[in-house]
Order: structure tokens, then C-alpha cells, then sequence
């Protein structure tokens, strides 16, 4: 029998072990793994196809469950979300994003069997092979293939070939790149202007590209945007922050040989220089 396949993203324990005993008894849904924080249940995901999350809102180590959820919903196949949260503030939020559910603990067993049920309407049925349609290399029979032959007119067959020609054209292409960085957000891909990013933050494999109004959590590496945007005047200070030398307005010496920058806007933003990178910032900036 097939079944879908759930993680529990909670660091409360007491709420993640009830979730597991109301589960217990549903064949048609299996806990296959629990993560108190965000990053751990995005490893998790890296060597197990989840159907479903089961997250809080609070999670540790400054990445929350809305914001958990933004990371999954950039890739191509993410699994369905149920919140479990405190109260319903968040509600609207969650939903909007698509959450499949939001739950508010405490809550009774029948309530998350129906969410059960909801997850099942939504997802797509599973595609079950018998061992004996298989062939050799595992890969499964059609005893009723055929090719199916239908005629072209000349003047078809010439446009067919010209555009099977056109596909097959492997002479590169001319890339235009746009000063500005694509960002999934809510279902929606936003453009930010490189001269409006003030600097970037590494947050484990992900970043946060950070504006002087807003902060947005992105799938990219700091190193990828590092080579991405070097040229247009962005400098790796430390080995978690990339800054955008127009907004530095000043270079602080601090004790212990330590360098500080700071940067414009109505909140005065400091990052530390890491020592290796002061010679080569001094040697940008012509000092």
C-alpha cells in the first residue's frame, strides 16, 4: 500500500510526539524523520522525498516556518505544508504562501484526520508498477506500444525540419544579464535593483539579501552572488557578508587591529572586516 511521507518540524517535543501517536494508527501516512529547526528538515529533504511538513511558526536559528516555507516554494517539487501553530495570527499568511493546512495547538486527532484527508485530495495519486510488467533494467513493459505513422504535407515536413533545426542549434547565445537579482517571494518572482542591496548575509546554504527597508531570504549561496555581483562593486568583507562598497560611508579601526564598516540610510548598519580582506578593501577603494 502506498502512503505519503511526513516530517515533523517542531522544537517542541511534547507537540512532536503527539503529532506521532495521533499518526500512529494512519496507514496512509508515515512520520519518516523529526527537526527542530529549518535547516535540518532542508538536509532531511536532500535524501528523502517528504510529501508533507509538518512545521512550527517559532523555529531556532533565526529561520521561521513562513520563512522555511518561501525556501521550499523555489523549488520545482516541494512538499505540501500543515502549520501548527499557537494561535491564528499566522493564518492568512500560511495560506497565502499555499499552505495545505494550519492547525492550532492544541487540537483533537479527529482534526488532523481531516487534514489527512485534505492532503490526500491534493495530492496526486501514486503510480503503482507490478514487479512482473518490468523488464531487465527494472524499467516497466508496455506490451501495447506501437509508433503511430501519420502523413505530412510537404510544406509541414519543411517547416517541421526547420524548426527541428532551430532546436538542435547549439551556436551560444548572446546572455543579456539585467542589473538585477530574481527573487521567488509568495509565488511571485520580484526583481531587486542591484544599487538598492545594501549587503548580503550567509545564512547556511541559503542567504538574506538585505535592502534598507526589507530583508528577503533567498535560495542563493553567498558565493554564487558574490561572482554574480563583484563587478558591480560588491566586496566580500567576511566570509558571511558581501557589501555594496556605494552604501559604505565609513572604514572604523577598532582595538585589536579590528576594522569595522559602515553603511548609509537611516539605520547605521556596521560589519566587521575579516583582518585577510582589509589589504585588499584598502587597495579598492585606493587607500
Amino acid at each position: 500500500m502506498s502512503y505519503l511521507k511526513a516530517l515533523i518540524v517542531h522544537p517542541d517535543r511534547n507537540i512532536a510526539f503527539k503529532l506521532r501517536e495521533y499518526l500512529s494508527g494512519e496507514k496512509r501516512i508515515k512520520v519518516l524523520g523529526d527537526a527542530v529547526s529549518s535547516h535540518e528538515a532542508l538536509e532531511l529533504l536532500e535524501g528523502i522525498s517528504y510529501d508533507v511538513f509538518f512545521v512550527g511558526i517559532d523555529l531556532p536559528n533565526g529561520v521561521s516556518g513562513i520563512e522555511l516555507t518561501q525556501i521550499l516554494g523555489q523549488r520545482k517539487q516541494r512538499p505540501h505544508i500543515v502549520f501548527i501553530a499557537q494561535d491564528e495570527q499566522q493564518a492568512y499568511r500560511a495560506f497565502e504562501l499555499g499552505a495545505t493546512d494550519y492547525l492550532v495547538w492544541p487540537f483533537e486527532r479527529s482534526r488532523l484526520l481531516n487534514t489527512v484527508e485534505r492532503l490526500l485530495r491534493f495530492s496526486p495519486a501514486p503510480r503503482i508498477v507490478e514487479s512482473n510488467n518490468l523488464d531487465a533494467q527494472g524499467r516497466q513493459k508496455n506490451k501495447e506500444e506501437q509508433t503511430l505513422h501519420l502523413p505530412m504535407a510537404d510544406a509541414d515536413e519543411d517547416s517541421f525540419l526547420n524548426a527541428l533545426r532551430a532546436a538542435w542549434n547549439i551556436t551560444p547565445r548572446k546572455h543579456m544579464e539585467i542589473e538585477k537579482l530574481p527573487i521567488n517571494l509568495d509565488g511571485k518572482l520580484i526583481l531587486i535593483p542591484y544599487n538598492q542591496i545594501v549587503f548580503v548575509e550567509a545564512y547556511e546554504d541559503y542567504s538574506f539579501v538585505h535592502t534598507f527597508q526589507e530583508k528577503f531570504l533567498t535560495s542563493y549561496r553567498l558565493k554564487s552572488l558574490e561572482e554574480r555581483l563583484s563587478k558591480y562593486g560588491f566586496f566580500r568583507v567576511h566570509r558571511k557578508y558581501l557589501v555594496n562598497l556605494e552604501m559604505v560611508t565609513e572604514i572604523a579601526s577598532l582595538p585589536g587591529s579590528n576594522f569595522m564598516l559602515r553603511t548609509a540610510g537611516r539605520t547605521r548598519i556596521e560589519l566587521p572586516i575579516s583582518r585577510r580582506r582589509i589589504n585588499d578593501l584598502k587597495q579598492i577603494l585606493g587607500l
